[in-house]
């Protein structure tokens, strides 16, 4: 049961049998017109925009429109009442069954707010996609989280979603790999390591230098690069990509594909993509202007291969080819994004660090010459992640050299936690997570808040289980704070299809929150008034009735904290 979109389709309604009454004009598009929750809660149960939205297509007063609006929908059983307030705002009071029906609902069919939205449609979800190099940072970590629950998230409402890795094995980041894990290997075999600048110094690579002596022996000792640097690296890149494969599995996270950016070279796959473009009339030899602002010491006008990037939206077109004749970094980019295209996908989700932000117009363009603006991409960028402890900043693992790593993050919180609170931001904005406050068990930690509100509630089912004591068909709910607590259930559905269109899951964080609020006072309120706890002592009828409210909030919390890849909470300790 959606109820907000039940009430949109009883209001469609009312205005086509406007329409048809003469009272609005024949050809309106009721596209715009919405209901939701009202902004002031004393205001009603819902509010809808129609008349506002529709009086200056229908030339006529947005009251009128909102007078005659609420006397048809106040004839419908589940209004109590239709009120105009201002200019034509029109607020609606649902009947008290309403409510009822809301809560049996939930605990009568399975799948309470999943949703049909996406229809099936194939989305491509590509995250993480760190170099492999080196353990996934606590950066890595928020993009995990949040890739892994937007793909929950878009599958909870009708997507058929791919996880996607992007590895990044074909740069010369790999070969610096490679060379780093050679010091390793002859630090195996008792030399000192020589980890010059710009080599990777972390200790996670010793394990890895001690294979290769086991396997090699002193074979590759003081011999040139030439010999040993292709096996290495292959070596390496494995090593990382298998620690890589753990972190993320330490967090529930699990990829559906694994894209080698290397299997785009010497295979005529990027080729492929630049000729299409060639054959859109995209691809050309010229010459950009110089960079605004201070102008680098060693910039030169020269003439490249250009993608005309500016016919799809950017700002400056793009080289795709080095003067020497090798492929910019941006070549196996397109190359990787017309590889997404042509496996059919609908549409593309890039999830990547702020620090890629000049990275969002171009490759969009790319994606819509590639796909003839037919596949739209949407890159989410992940704002930095802040750690503190005793209110200082955390300081750095030793284990990685210079960062603090996602292992580091889970061992010390769990991953319920590190996932919970990766998502209680936006995440185009900055995270503070500090390891003491995450911990707490208070209000302030979203997290312990709404696990406590399921525990809870799991403690009460527990006792009435004891009793022999089941939901009734009729839910009982009467006091305001019920009511409170059953409206809150009611936006469940409306919330889950806002989030996956906007592709923003850090909203049923909050919405977890605001919810766990609400049952925790209507739970306060009962320590206090007998009439509103839950087990009602010597009364089964009465006790079945009430547990029905508590137990429809348990689908709900569990659904969302599902989403967001968190295990809800039977017990605190």
């Amino acid at each position: 049961m959606n109820l907000f979109a039940e009430i949109r389709v009883l209001v469609i309604a009312q205005l086509d049998a406007m329409v048809v009454a003469g009272d609005l004009p024949e050809g309106l598009s009721f596209a715009n017109v919405s209901v939701e929750p009202p902004r002031d809660a004393a205001h009603g149960d819902m509010a809808t925009n129609a008349a506002m939205v529709l009086a200056k297509p229908a030339k006529t007063k947005p009251r009128d429109i909102a007078v005659k609006l609420a006397e048809l929908l106040q004839a419908d059983g589940r209004v109590l009442r239709a009120e105009v307030a201002g200019p034509g705002f029109l607020n609606l009071t649902l009947e008290p069954a309403v409510w009822t029906d809301l809560v049996a609902d939930i605990l009568a069919k399975d799948g309470f707010g999943r949703s049909q939205m996406g229809q099936g449609q194939k989305v491509n979800v590509e995250f993480v996609s760190a170099n492999p190099t080196g353990p996934l940072h606590v950066g890595h970590t928020r993009g995990a989280v949040f890739g892994d629950a937007l793909a929950s998230l878009l599958e909870y409402s009708g997507h058929n979603v791919t996880r996607e890795y992007y590895i990044n094995d074909g740069g010369a980041q790999v070969d610096v790999l490679a060379r780093s894990a050679y010091e390793r290997y002859r630090e195996a075999l008792g030399h000192t390591p020589e980890i010059a600048e710009g080599l990777y110094p972390g200790d996670y690579l010793v394990p890895v230098g001690k294979a290769l002596a086991e396997k090699h022996g002193d074979a590759w000792l003081n011999q040139p690069e030439d010999v040993w640097l292709e096996d290495v690296r292959l070596f390496a890149t494995e090593a990382m990509m298998a620690m890589i494969r753990k972190d993320l599995a330490s967090l529930g996270i699990k990829m559906d594909v694994y894209f080698s950016e290397k299997s785009l070279y010497g295979t005529g796959r990027i080729e492929a993509a630049i000729e299409d473009l060639r054959a859109k009339d995209l691809i050309y030899r010229g010459t950009l202007a110089p960079p605004k602002g201070k102008m680098p010491d060693d910039w030169e006008a020269r003439e490249q291969t250009l993608f005309r990037s500016t016919a799809h939206g950017d700002d400056v077109d793009r080289p795709i080819q080095k003067s020497d004749g090798g492929w910019t970094y941006f070549a196996p980019d397109i190359a990787y994004h017309f590889d997404k295209v042509n496996r059919g996908f609908d549409h593309l989700i890039d999830i990547l660090g702020a620090d890629h932000s000049g990275y969002v117009k171009r490759m969009k363009a790319a994606v819509s010459a590639l796909s003839d603006g037919n596949v739209p991409l949407d890159i989410k960028l992940c704002q930095l992640v802040r750690l503190y402890k005793d209110g200082q900043p955390f300081k750095m693992s030793k284990r990685s050299g210079n960062f603090v790593t996602l292992a580091d993050v889970v061992d010390r919180v769990g991953s319920d936690v590190t996932r919970f609170v990766m998502l209680t931001r936006k995440n185009d904005a900055p995270l503070d997570f500090d390891f003491d406050k995450v911990l707490e068990q208070s209000r302030d930690n979203p997290v312990f808040y709404v696990q406590y509100a399921h525990a809870r509630i799991r403690s009460v089912l527990r006792k009435s289980d004891a009793l022999e004591i089941s939901p009734a068909a009729t839910p009982l709910i009467t006091d305001a704070a019920e009511v409170t607590l059953a409206k809150k259930l009611a936006e469940w559905p409306r919330l889950v299809e806002i989030a996956a269109r906007t592709n923003e899951p850090h909203r049923i964080a909050f919405y977890l929150y605001e919810l766990a609020g609400d049952f925790h006072a209507l739970w306060n309120r009962g320590n206090d008034n007998h009439a509103l706890r839950f087990l009602q002592d010597g009364d089964a009828a009465a006790t079945s009735a009430k547990i029905t409210l508590p137990s429809a909030v348990a689908v709900v919390i569990s659904a969302g904290l599902g989403i967001l890849g968190v295990t809800p909470a039977e017990e605190m300790r």
